[in-house]
């Protein structure tokens, strides 16, 4: 009866733990993904990098790929002359290729255009191009077999990361230097990057039981003819601005309580009659960020008139660059969704040669989001600059032992370096082009240098941001006892976490470093 009762009983307990197990499993269970049907999103993109989403074929994208490649294949073996299935390209496009050397023609195509130069890509760009590119393939109209993308995710699932150059692309034919780079591993060529160390892509196939591809007609082509690595930029460059617009909000609002400025320029009212979507958003987000503070209530009625612009005109410089980015999100949605290879294969007697490959929609609207950022950085230097005047009861420097301690004097000077170099950068590199491939491609976007401008200037508003919130917290230990509203007094805790109040002088880059490090983990509560 023992036996039988333990028997049960271990029954039991199994079935429990299997319940459990599956609840957990269910519960840990990655979203999914379907490439070339359901719409591609900035945080779709960054979910499937980070391995939080898993992309994956369905049925009908399957049947698809395998549609067009039907269609491709009756092409390739026709008379009629088809750009880069038949013939070479750029200038070459006028020699016919045989059926035999296709193979050679698109392995050709790869080793021939890997000619990037400079320091490599973050890894996690390379990733995030992957995903791009397979779902563009993914969409039906660019020939390619259902084994290469069937490689290519097994790259990006296994983190098989290429190595690419940042130098190269001059954005149109699409980015061809960097995505022949980031291709040729399909191939036996190129680098993954391993343990931050470069390893030849031959070795990591052999490790992971895999050969070297043999690419078939168009299917060179379709990798490296598109916009990946400007998208790629723009994704990053677009999720990270629009943390920093939030917390450019944040550090100002923090910057306001510390020199006790007025709250009434956010109010509703002035910006009904002046409506633009940035500005009516960016007061709105400085009236909550303000609301119940003491520290603003008790200077109400004060015989200030008004503040200087960098603390008055927020909703107005950072709503214009708000403006910005949300029109950047917009085109990088639609490119995250588009089919950007060529020539498109249409059925089984026509391919059009067009130039959806061409940069210039993303690279204006990356210069324009450049100026956008380089703003925020601008006037979050004006306002600690303010910060160190020693008005309206702060002293000088943000320090009451000056002289033999020069307080923050100095670190503004790296926020006007950085806030310089930035306008520097702001030079738009889509109104250059240079023409080439004996002239034909004789217009060219320079969108893949419009968006690494772009991601450098973001990284400079990252540490120009931290010296602000730096300041502020520092001005706000000058108004105490009086409290700041709950949001403004959690920044304010969160910095004194890692970065005491400076009574005399000490090495500041720790501090900075610290709330940089903040920054850059979204460890700000900003809504």
């Amino acid at each position: 009866m023992k036996k039988i009762l333990f028997r049960i009983k271990s029954k039991c307990i199994f079935a429990l733990i299997q319940i459990i197990y599956n609840l957990i499993f269910k519960m840990c269970e990655k979203k999914c993904f379907e490439y070339g049907s359901e719409s591609l999103t900035v945080e779709t993109v960054w979910d499937i990098a980070k391995g939080n989403t898993r992309g994956i074929l369905t049925q009908d994208t399957i049947a698809a790929i395998d549609e067009c490649r039907r269609k491709l294949e009756i092409m390739a073996g026709s008379d009629r002359a088809v750009y880069g299935v038949n013939t070479g390209f750029g200038p070459l496009c006028d020699v016919r290729i045989s059926v035999e050397q296709t193979h050679q023609l698109q392995e050709n195509l790869l080793l021939t255009h890997a000619v990037g130069v400079g320091e490599p890509i973050d890894p996690l760009l390379s990733k995030i191009m992957m995903i791009c590119k397979v779902h563009a393939l993914c969409k039906g109209y660019s020939g390619i077999r259902l084994e290469v993308i069937h490689r290519i995710l097994y790259f990006i699932e296994h983190d098989l990361l290429p190595v690419v150059p940042k130098q190269g692309s001059v954005g149109a034919s699409g980015d061809l230097a960097p995505l022949s780079h980031l291709f040729l591993p399909l191939i036996g060529e190129g680098y993954f990057w391993v343990d931050g160390e470069r390893v030849p892509a031959r070795e990591i196939l052999i490790i992971h039981r895999l050969k070297p591809l043999k690419l078939q007609a168009k299917e060179g082509l379709a990798l490296i003819n598109g916009t990946q690595f400007i998208l790629a930029h723009a994704i990053l460059g677009v999720r990270k601005m629009n943390y920093l617009l939030d917390l450019a909000d944040l550090a100002g609002a923090m910057s306001i309580e510390g020199y006790q400025g007025s709250s009434s320029p956010f109010r509703e009212i002035l910006h009904q009659i002046r409506p633009f979507p940035g500005n009516i958003e960016v007061a709105a987000h400085m009236r909550s960020l303000l609301e119940g503070s003491e520290n603003n209530a008790s200077h109400a009625s004060c015989s200030r008139v008004q503040d200087p612009y960098s603390m008055r005109c927020i909703p107005q410089v950072h709503g214009a660059s708000r403006t910005a980015c949300h029109h950047l999100q917009e085109l990088v949605h639609i490119e995250l969704n588009s089919v950007t290879d060529n020539p498109i294969v249409l059925s089984d007697t026509e391919a059009i040669s067009g130039g959806n490959f061409h940069g210039q929609p993303l690279a204006m609207a990356l210069d324009y989001a450049s100026v956008a950022a380089s703003e925020l950085g601008n006037i979050s230097d004006r306002r600690c600059y303010l910060l160190l005047e020693g008005k309206f009861g702060l002293p000088r420097l943000l320090t009451d032992k000056g002289g033999l301690n020069s307080g923050f004097m100095i670190p503004q000077y790296t926020t006007a370096a950085l806030a310089s170099e930035n306008k520097s950068l702001c030079f738009p590199a889509s109104a250059d082009s240079i023409p080439t491939s004996l002239g034909q491609e004789d217009h060219v976007s320079m969108g893949s240098i419009s968006g690494r401008k772009f991601v450098r200037i973001l990284q400079n508003i990252e540490h120009i941001l931290a010296i602000e919130l730096m300041y502020a917290a520092q001005a706000l230990e000058f108004r105490r006892p009086l409290k700041s509203s709950e949001i403004i007094e959690k920044a304010f805790n969160l910095i004194r976490s890692k970065v005491p109040k400076l009574s005399s002088d000490r090495l500041l880059i720790t501090d900075m470093e610290a709330i940089l490090e903040m920054v850059r983990n979204r460890l700000f509560t900003v809504r």
